[in-house]
């Protein structure tokens, strides 16, 4: 199964939880591509929040079209916090997507969410729970991260996930990287959607 995980990323939180998810969804056989959103922000005002370095590196990314979504079995979305909901670039990417509703083109495939936030409680729940809707509008099956992941029930540091999906806490300054049990609870999402997924195209 092929399965396509697509993120936005400021500083490289949701990268880093985007390359783990691949390595779990390939882990279960998968061919994954990693592809980023366009980013909608000028070079001075990504200057001013000091991530010019950030989105060099982010620049080697493929940058994803609506017809990438079409050709996927299963896709992973990465999704920072704004307010609680997902950020305008994410935005903008699904409201291209349009004719791929028009033509159910994506109606039945796997589709998840991951995200990030600034804070321990910065909306994480929420902006996976609202970026599922527009999944569900275009008839995909929603898949997240089970309790089968015991890093969902830690209780001796402060992390991110969430049954809705995995998720990662920045810091206000973005100078925290996911940690270990953020990622594996990605690359354990990366998995499951995998597998969930070949059972599906079969």
């Amino acid at each position: 199964m092929n399965v396509l995980v697509v993120f936005h990323s400021t500083y490289g939180h949701m990268y880093e939880m985007a390359k783990a998810a691949a390595e779990g969804a390939k882990e279960a056989g998968a061919t994954v591509e990693i592809k980023r959103v366009p980013e909608l922000l000028s070079d001075e005002v990504i200057a001013a929040m000091g991530a010019t370095e950030a989105q060099k590196k982010l620049a080697s990314v493929p940058v994803a079209s609506p017809d990438d979504l079409a050709a996927a079995d299963a896709v992973i979305f990465g999704v920072p916090t704004r307010f609680g909901n997902m950020v305008g670039q994410m935005r903008m990417f699904f409201d291209s997507t349009g004719p791929l509703w028009a033509s159910g083109a994506l109606v039945g495939k796997v589709g998840s969410v991951m995200a990030s936030t600034g804070t321990q409680h910065g909306g994480q729940e929420s902006t996976i729970l609202t970026t599922q809707v527009t999944l569900l509008h275009h008839g995909m099956v929603i898949v997240g991260l089970p309790y089968s992941f015991a890093g969902l029930t830690t209780m001796d540091e402060i992390t991110g996930g969430t049954p809705y999906g995995a998720s990662t806490i920045a810091g206000g300054d973005g100078s925290r990287m996911p940690s270990e049990n953020e990622l594996a609870g990605a690359r354990f999402q990366g998995k499951h959607v995998a597998q969930i997924a070949g059972k599906l195209v079969q």
